[in-house]
């Protein structure tokens, strides 16, 4: 039953995806990059983490 829910859910995500995209390009543009910059910056803590693991929590 929850592998069913989890497939409607993907599915009502990709409808409203493609939505977005055809209706307002422009503001979808916008939204990809949130989400790089997002993924960006998680990328640049992960890296300073283990930067300062590195070092030996200095």
């Amino acid at each position: 039953m929850a592998v069913q829910g989890k497939k409607i859910a993907v599915y009502v995500v990709v409808v409203f995806v493609l939505y977005v995209i055809i209706t307002d390009p422009e503001k979808a543009s916008d939204y990809v990059l949130i989400g790089f910059e997002g993924i960006s910056t998680a990328a640049q803590a992960i890296g300073d983490f283990m930067t300062w693991i590195a070092n030996g929590g200095e």
